[in-house]
């Protein structure tokens, strides 16, 4: 996958929230304020201040006039991938955002999947926002077009294993073969047939399981019909999760959830519990810095929403059924691999220096800075 970008930069952690009512509290207090309280408010970086315009995201419609001039309409929300596994909302706005990366903006669509180059590769349905971490798109164009593999690789894996190999095999083969090496994330190709098949069923259940019912898929269930349901309600703000490994129940706050497989909650990435640091980013508006005026980010909710009780049930199934897939993945062994020096005689490596830069979209206008229309 040779094209790669840096995940976009927000600059401000206010422009982003677990809810859209959220964002668009903050958005009304934003645009009420003036002079140097709006100034206070919008967290001015060297990147975007107020005076800052900027072009319209691709496939976005939102104000390109300085925001002090004219913020314009409330952008609405889209949903975006803040850290593994925790789902937010994202003001679209690129006079908002540091870096949005509006490269990845044109790629985004109801076709597209974004690898994550975290320790353990990630996969998300979801543009992936305001992490240090590599992006690289499953395909270089909108409607799934052109795919982000190096030119020549699909032609001749198809002729190695007898038969049609599209690019989400590959990202599937990825999941279940690639491992981290000296080099970066080394992807081995097997030479047998028989073990790119194997690794191909590997990677597509663990695809399945990462992509948790986006792009029209089931959402996936714990087997033997075992699922995580809401024991008691929840009836207060939870301060902490706690987890009980005899009775498999996840306690937030005064509310349970069981039955709660203890890989679920023992889930980690780069040392961190994703279902405390799920938790950690719907609280975050509540524990405002003592002595300090309080700024956008301490707009939230008052009272628990329901439907993040849902979303946690959900987050629980996919690291429960993560964590059982672990020791068959960890297991699983490409084989002898193909040849690096008979991938060069194809053509395939080194990729062309083109196919590491984005493609160029020109199917759809875009507007720039104030109003104009931005050339591609």
């Amino acid at each position: 996958m040779p094209w790669a970008v840096d995940g976009p930069r927000l600059g401000r952690d206010w422009v982003v929230a677990p809810d859209p009512a959220t964002l668009r509290a903050r958005w009304t207090k934003l645009t009420a304020a003036e002079g140097a309280e709006r100034e206070r408010l919008f967290r001015p970086s060297r990147s975007r201040k107020p005076t800052s315009g900027a072009a319209a995201l691709p496939g976005q419609r939102s104000a390109t006039t300085r925001f002090t001039d004219d913020p314009g309409p409330f952008p609405e929300p889209v949903r975006v991938l803040r850290a593994p596994f925790d789902e937010q909302w994202l003001l679209p706005d690129q006079r908002l955002i540091d870096s949005a990366r509006p490269e990845l903006w044109r790629v985004r669509d109801g076709h597209q999947v974004f690898l994550v180059e975290t320790p353990e590769p990630l996969v998300t349905a979801h543009l992936p926002v305001g992490r240090p971490a590599r992006i690289r798109p499953l395909h270089r164009r909108p409607g799934g077009a052109e795919p982000n593999l190096a030119p020549g690789l699909l032609p001749l894996l198809g002729s190695r294993y007898g038969g049609w190999v599209t690019p989400e095999d590959v990202l599937c083969w990825i999941l279940a073969a690639g491992r981290p090496g000296p080099r970066g994330y080394e992807v081995p190709l097997a030479a047998d047939p028989e073990r790119w098949r194997a690794g191909l069923e590997l990677g597509h259940r663990l695809l399945t399981v990462q992509l948790r019912g986006a792009r029209g898929g089931e959402p996936p269930r714990l087997p033997g019909g075992r699922r995580p349901y809401v024991r008691s309600a929840l009836t207060a703000w939870p301060r902490e999760l706690a987890y009980d490994p005899e009775t498999e129940t996840l306690s937030l706050g005064d509310g349970t959830v069981s039955p709660v497989p203890a890989g679920a909650w023992e889930y980690e990435v780069q040392g961190v519990r994703v279902l405390e640091s799920w938790l950690a980013a719907r609280s975050a508006h509540r524990r405002a810095p003592e002595g300090a005026e309080p700024g956008l980010e301490a707009l939230g909710p008052a009272q628990w929403p329901q439907a993040w009780t849902s979303e946690l049930t959900a987050l629980v199934t996919t690291l429960a059924l993560l964590r059982d897939l672990a020791p068959e993945r960890a297991a699983f062994t490409p084989g002898p691999p193909l040849p690096r020096d008979g991938l060069a005689a194809a053509g395939v490596l080194p990729p062309p220096r083109w196919s590491r830069r984005p493609a160029s979209v020109l199917d759809h206008q875009e507007e720039g800075p104030g109003g104009q229309f931005a050339l591609l």
